[in-house]
């Protein structure tokens, strides 16, 4: 059986977008669900082959990949098979290339067939920053009819105002993309407002909601904010959830939120709603979380050790590390001395990573932050007679605990050998630590201005400590070590890490 790519692989593979599109794509999967059971449809994300980030995708492509897939949860599927990975071309999808070309939504005026079910299609573009960077195929199983009712006009009023945002580049917004796999779904409880802030329409669920809050009355025709504000029983979230409520009607995006009333507790997003830039007032989703918050407190004295752990053994490395700086200062052997300070900056490191991990809660550690940290130690305490600067170009980012520890490991070994072995005593200089992250590896190099490679230099031969530490720990993460002369003089040591399976 074949394995599925996963997003992040295909358009690493098939792709040449840059980061920020890429962000993009993974931030309207993360929302399309909602989408999909607005529409009662399944959405399906296409690029096209081949394709070049640096132009408008305005050459007319023959050829499309499927990159994602979501089905809904409120009506039969038009995609029972997996659709990952499959392509079409200009002849069994043209709505795709008058997506492209057009740059609007096209609807097909006849439902097609596809596997005996009558499919209708629509093609959505993705915009992103002024440029159509993909294609959202919107597909809608029309085998089993379905009666109008006020929740599925509601539903479809919704998914195509946002549906128009898409192809409008206002939708999702980065402060969108924060918890959306969490956040409300529509079969939560939905609640459509008009542009006066006014309840068009509220479903069954989110009717539920206000009731547990202490509302007892109908929703529709009362004002959103000003009633959740006076349900509201903590004085801050009550104005907090009333001003992000008014934020989606005058069309900022705000993160989802908690609301306490009466016991209950419920979490809140606001959407505005601007199709073509009009105001079309906002959506509203409810979530009643309160049994799961109750779960939640449990778990919390179990977080809060999880990280007093990360704590202790930060505390105890430390105590390590004292203990090698004592018994250095107490040898009188040169190589002792050295080996001992060498496994004091090692077992800093590790400290360091530990120390980060004990004040997050995803075990995700911001490597800028702490290679800014250790660093500057590593250029202090390399050796007396260098006087070489160390610092960082570009961001490596966020990455979880079992691939930051080795990887800051390695790089304070190449960081250090270059201080160690590129200059000559007295000699002034500068390491760099650049990083360029992609959607399918991160590349770090680290470069000197030193004396350069010694003459028949070989990294896989190299006997030393240090450069054993670092191909041992680059296997683990399946990674690879490369070091070439740089240009203008001196070292450079590239580390290539794949991310596509982290």
């Amino acid at each position: 059986m074949a394995l599925v790519s996963t997003l992040s692989e295909l358009l690493a593979e098939h792709s040449s977008l840059s980061g920020d599109s890429v962000e993009h794509l993974q931030r309207v999967v993360a929302e399309w669900q909602l989408l999909a059971d607005m529409s009662f449809a399944d959405f399906l994300l296409w690029i096209p082959l081949p394709q070049d980030a640096d132009h408008d995708m305005a050459g007319a492509p023959e050829e499309f990949l499927c990159v994602a897939q979501a089905r809904p949860t409120t009506a039969p599927t038009a995609h029972p098979e997996d659709a990952v990975a499959a392509r079409v071309t200009l002849w069994e999808n043209p709505q795709l290339r008058r997506a492209v070309v057009e740059g609007r939504i096209c609807r097909e005026e006849e439902p097609r067939w596809h596997m005996e079910v009558p499919v209708r299609r629509e093609t959505i573009p993705v915009r992103h920053n002024g440029r159509v960077v993909a294609v959202l195929s919107r597909d809608t199983n029309l085998a089993m009819p379905r009666v109008p009712s006020p929740l599925e006009i509601a539903y479809l009023g919704s998914a195509s105002d946002l549906c128009q945002m898409i192809a409008d580049g206002t939708f999702p917004t980065t402060a969108a993309a924060a918890g959306a796999d969490t956040s409300p779904r529509a079969s939560d409880g939905l609640i459509r407002l008009d542009a006066h802030g006014l309840v068009a329409y509220a479903s069954p669920n989110a009717l539920s909601a206000y009731h547990r809050m202490g509302h007892d009355t109908d929703l529709v025709g009362t004002p959103l904010g000003p009633l959740t504000k006076s349900l509201t029983g903590d004085p801050f979230d009550a104005t907090e959830v009333a001003a992000r409520i008014q934020a989606a009607l005058d069309g900022r995006t705000s993160l989802r939120m908690e609301v306490r009333a009466r016991g209950a507790t419920m979490l809140v997003r606001a959407l505005p709603l601007r199709p073509r830039g009009d105001a079309a007032g906002a959506l509203v989703l409810v979530r009643d979380i309160t049994d799961l918050r109750r779960r939640d407190q449990a778990l919390l004295s179990k977080d809060a050790t999880i990280r007093e752990i990360h704590h202790r053994v930060k505390n105890n490395l430390q105590t390590v590390a004292a203990l090698l700086r004592l018994q250095a200062r107490r040898t009188q052997i040169p190589e002792a001395r050295r080996a001992l300070s060498e496994s004091v900056r090692r077992v800093t490191s590790i400290a360091l990573v530990h120390e980060a991990l004990a004040y997050s809660v995803a075990e995700m550690v911001d490597l800028d932050e702490l290679v800014d940290t250790v660093l500057p130690a590593i250029g202090d305490g390399a050796t007396a007679e260098v006087r070489a600067k160390v610092r960082r170009d570009g961001s490596l980012g966020t990455l979880g605990s079992a691939l930051a520890t080795p990887l800051v490991l390695v790089l304070t070994e190449l960081v250090h050998n270059a201080l160690a072995h590129a200059y000559e005593p007295g000699q002034q200089g500068e390491v760099v630590l650049r990083a360029r992250r992609s959607a399918a590896t991160l590349e770090v190099v680290v470069a000197d201005d030193g004396r350069g490679m010694p003459e028949g230099f070989d990294i896989d031969r190299a006997e030393g400590l240090g450069l054993q530490i670092v191909r041992t720990l680059l296997d683990e993460l399946d990674s690879t070590l490369a070091v070439r002369p740089r240009e203008g003089g001196g070292t450079e040591a590239l580390i290539t890490v794949p991310m596509t399976a982290r």
